[in-house]
């Protein structure tokens, strides 16, 4: 069998196994939403991960968090918490939590209570206690947990009652609520942990999720398809879906196709190329919201000769970025100057663009003592991201232009999940690479990028050091008044740009392509899906599943 007839015979077997057929082989799904989205989850517990097509598919389906994010902003809204209050002393953070709340029913838990304190105890404690007997089931660790600094900020979690809990931190930090709207925040159920011990079971929590959220799982197949239905008895009111369905299709073109067969309802990150193809259809249109995102090309600090600020300069000057925007983007992006966003409180208008000039890149290699240039390497990956629609393309342009400086770069690619573990042990030269706004404050960008914790835990992979770039964080935390905290951020800002440890790229907007069927549904400034709320058109002359595929 040929590649395109054995993608066809896939496409047919995994569009009967999503959706299933009556006997005259109809697809009848107009309460059933079909998502294609772009790559399989790494786990149902967003606990454990970082990925957003992760996110996509557990905690922002499954789970509620304490506080949640207003989806046209940043704002932090009550979720299972009702409100709130803070100490004088900005430490001390007490949390009055929703009554009435509904776990999941599943065939394999049946709750016996509602939501309380304990599930919220139990959600943090897993990931702050070594000793906890959940903290150690998985090898994927507490990652974001950890990055955001909570392991070093907790002094204490106290069950005030069954619906009031207290959160103590060491010092004050002006970015906790937001940081418990995050997704690895989710609240699981603590009754449910305990069934698992009694059963010898504990891994299961992390695949068999139970949450509070509108969706809960039915079928999950790797790499195939994730089944669910709405969550019965959900504290927001049912959801006018029935059923969600996520198709996964790593490749956009086959996701682009799926989605004018009349396959899915909404197709993840298009390229370019779809979101201009789509204005030709009638039933379908692109959704695009400006987000704050950014590419950019780290360069390992840690390693000679990027340890000397006129390489990295140069590589800065070398590298034509306008091109990258005009190919790579199709210029649906716009050019990065620094480590934040323009959309983002805080960013510094007063950085300029490092122009391109091979001149001024070629007698910095030579004050540096590289006249006759350097081997070096591209680290890339594979798939698409949100930030970068094309790493591999964007390798190659690349390596062109430092071949005028006689800079030597081999491109070396590996799958998403080698490549940020690859990345973390900083055995690479330079690695493209990513970051997606999660909880709107400056501190997600600079201290999880930039800081000298984080070049431990892999997200600074420039593993660049600056004590005073590090300090100004700090105080920042500590400050409530936005102003204040501007004006330090672009003291860091400008440290940044003094030694360069990475060539900014791109902001890129984010789009998703719908049906126009679809109501109600939304691009977030986190760039996050959520199908609550969503419904369907009626589809009013249904036909037939096979015909619909092989057109």
């Amino acid at each position: 069998m040929n590649k395109f007839l054995s993608a066809i015979f896939t496409y047919l077997v995994t569009s009967l196994a999503l959706f299933g057929c009556n006997n005259n082989s109809t697809v009848v799904r107009d309460n059933v939403l079909v998502y294609c989205s772009e790559s399989s989850p790494q786990t149902f517990n967003p606990q454990l991960i970082t990925s957003s097509s992760t996110f996509d598919s557990s905690s922002r389906q499954i789970y509620n968090r304490l506080l949640e994010f207003n989806p046209n902003s940043f704002n932090i809204k009550p979720s299972l918490a009702t409100h709130w209050n803070i100490s004088d002393n900005k430490k001390e953070y007490t949390f009055y939590l929703r009554k009435n709340v509904d776990f999941q029913t599943t065939p394999y838990f049946k709750p016996s209570r509602k939501f309380n304190a304990d599930d919220v105890l139990f959600s943090f404690q897993r990931q702050w206690k070594k000793e906890h007997p959940y903290h150690n089931i998985s090898k994927l660790g507490f990652y974001y947990f950890e990055l955001m600094g909570l392991d070093k900020q907790f002094k204490d979690i106290i069950k005030l009652d069954e619906h009031k809990i207290k959160f103590v931190l060491h010092q004050p930090n002006t970015t906790f609520l937001s940081t418990l709207a995050m997704d690895f925040t989710s609240i699981l159920s603590a009754e449910y942990s305990h069934q698992l011990i009694k059963d010898n079971n504990l891994e299961a929590i992390d695949n068999h999720p139970i949450g509070t959220g509108p969706f809960q799982l039915t079928h999950y197949q790797a790499d195939a398809f994730i089944r669910y239905k709405a969550h019965s008895t959900y504290w927001k009111g049912k959801e006018k879906l029935k059923g969600l369905v996520f198709a996964i299709t790593p490749d956009p073109s086959l996701r682009f196709a799926r989605l004018i067969a009349g396959e899915c309802d909404l197709m993840a990150k298009p390229l370019p190329i779809h979101i201009k193809a789509v204005a030709e259809y009638k039933k379908f249109q692109s959704l695009e919201k400006e987000a704050s995102n950014i590419s950019y090309l780290a360069l390992n600090t840690s390693k000679k000769p990027f340890d000397n600020k006129k390489i990295r300069l140069a590589i800065n000057h070398a590298i034509n970025r306008q091109a990258l925007l005009k190919i790579i983007y199709h210029d649906t992006a716009i050019l990065a100057n620094n480590p934040l966003p323009p959309n983002m409180w805080s960013f510094n208008k007063k950085t300029n663009a490092i122009p391109f000039s091979l001149i001024k890149a070629r007698k910095l290699l030579k004050e540096a003592g590289y006249e006759n240039g350097f081997k070096m390497d591209i680290w890339a990956i594979t798939s698409q991201q949100s930030y970068n629609p094309n790493s591999i393309k964007m390798a190659e342009l690349i390596q062109h232009d430092l071949e005028k400086i006689n800079i030597n770069a081999k491109i070396i690619l590996y799958e998403p999940g080698t490549f940020l573990k690859k990345v973390k042990e900083g055995s690479f030269s330079t690695a493209l690479l990513g970051w997606n706004s999660d909880n709107g404050d400056p501190d997600n960008f600079l201290s999880s990028l930039l800081s000298c914790a984080t070049i431990k835990q892999g997200t600074n992979a420039s593993m660049w050091c600056n004590e005073d770039f590090d300090l100004l964080l700090e105080q920042a935390k500590e400050i409530s008044s936005r102003k204040k905290r501007s004006l330090l951020y672009n003291k860091a800002q400008n440290l940044f740009s003094q030694s360069m440890p990475w060539v900014p790229i791109a902001h890129t907007k984010q789009s998703i392509l719908i049906n126009k069927r679809v109501n109600n549904f939304h691009l977030t400034t986190t760039d996050a899906v959520y199908f609550s709320g969503v419904s369907l058109e009626p589809i009013n002359n249904t036909k037939p599943l096979i015909d619909e595929a092989l057109k």
